[in-house]
């Protein structure tokens, strides 16, 4: 697809009105809400999410039901999605949790931060242990609940217009990188850019940055990226495992018939699993087209991956010391990722470094 499309359909906000009432309305019976996503309609695979837990609502419900879904820019800004569904603009949202780590931090712990969980541990984090519990006491304080929908799996670690050699490289680098991983960027010598999806290649173009990440393979070779910075680095340690989350008005939420919430809960559940399984299943070929495209794949140098795990967690120390919500669910993180890990040491680690050494 041509990326001017794909910016295109990235829309540009200016068509939100101020105080505008909520759409959803009953007519016999009939629920009808609308949806703000954080991203553009030519991503398919990510704003596909929404579009499939939309489909899914209506057909549990047997069409009674019905969820708009509008691209980043349609109905607001890409990163005003949040203010939409807590001031009860629209009924609900999708959209990466990290995005809004300005109003508070504990925001990028529903979705991924530096060296932390991967997508199998972020669902067991959320669904077994005390994430989604955790998660849903602190979005109350905004007016909203959130329900998991959707995993991009481990990230690839971005575009660069030259090589990285070692951290030095970092040093003065304009980076598009997504949420609460410029924090650690900056510490390291880098300065965060937060772009919206459908505006990074215009930047990279132009110069306005020197390097951005996305997602991996399947988006980014739709966005271009690899025409203009050659370099393609990996892993993207600051994103193992990014949820991306539903979130809806609590008085919307609260409105619906017991069969309507858990119609919700099960359609999310499965655009949540369905989203992955997409991306595991795009990316390698992507890649491959990537690279026969002439994208250069590099691994981060170790000093970088170091000294940026070093700084995640003093950063995480200091904001332990001043911000009680990420305190509270922190805490808890961190003791659910020991544990975690612990066991992926033993199983998936050691199989998957086997499998991956052969030549099948």
């Amino acid at each position: 697809m041509d990326r001017r499309s794909i910016i295109k359909h990235a829309g540009i906000a200016g068509v939100l009105a101020a105080g505008a009432a909520p759409a959803a309305h009953a007519q016999g019976g009939a629920i009808r809400w609308r949806l703000a996503s954080s991203f553009p309609k030519a991503l398919d695979t990510i704003f596909g999410a929404a579009e499939v837990f939309a489909k899914k609502v209506s057909d549990l419900s047997g069409g009674k039901f019905t969820i708009t879904t509008h691209a980043g820019g349609e109905l607001m800004p890409a990163f005003g999605v949040v203010d939409g569904v807590q001031n009860g603009t629209v009924e609900c949202c999708h959209t990466a949790p990290y995005y809004f780590f300005g109003k508070n931090e504990a925001f990028a712990l529903g979705c991924a931060i530096p060296f932390g969980l991967n997508s199998r541990q972020m669902t067991a984090w959320m669904y077994e242990g005390n994430g989604l519990k955790l998660m849903r006491e602190f979005y109350a304080k905004y007016n909203m609940i959130s329900f998991p929908m959707g995993n991009t799996g481990a990230q690839m670690g971005g575009w660069y217009r030259k090589e990285i050699k070692s951290v030095a490289d970092i040093k003065g680098m304009k980076m598009r990188i997504g949420g609460f991983a410029g924090r650690v960027l900056e510490r390291i010598g880098g300065v965060p850019q937060n772009i919206p999806g459908g505006e990074i290649y215009q930047a990279l173009e132009k110069g306005t940055i020197d390097a951005a990440e996305w997602v991996g393979p399947y988006d980014d070779l739709k966005l271009g990226f690899h025409k203009v910075a050659p370099h393609y680095y990996y892993p993207g340690w600051w994103e193992g495992g990014p949820q991306l989350d539903l979130y809806i008005n609590q008085k919307a939420y609260d409105s619906l018939s017991a069969e309507n919430k858990a119609i919700v809960e099960c359609a999310a559940s499965y655009a949540h699993v369905d989203m992955q399984a997409k991306y595991d299943g795009r990316n390698p070929g992507a890649l491959k087209t990537l690279v026969g495209a002439g994208a250069k794949l590099h691994p981060f140098p170790n000093d970088v991956m170091a000294t940026a795990f070093k700084e995640a967690m003093a950063l995480y120390e200091e904001l332990n010391a001043k911000n009680e919500d990420w305190k509270k669910i922190y805490t808890d993180y961190a003791k659910f990722r020991a544990d975690s890990n612990l066991w992926f040491r033993f199983t998936e680690a050691r199989f998957d470094n086997f499998m991956q050494a052969q030549k099948l």
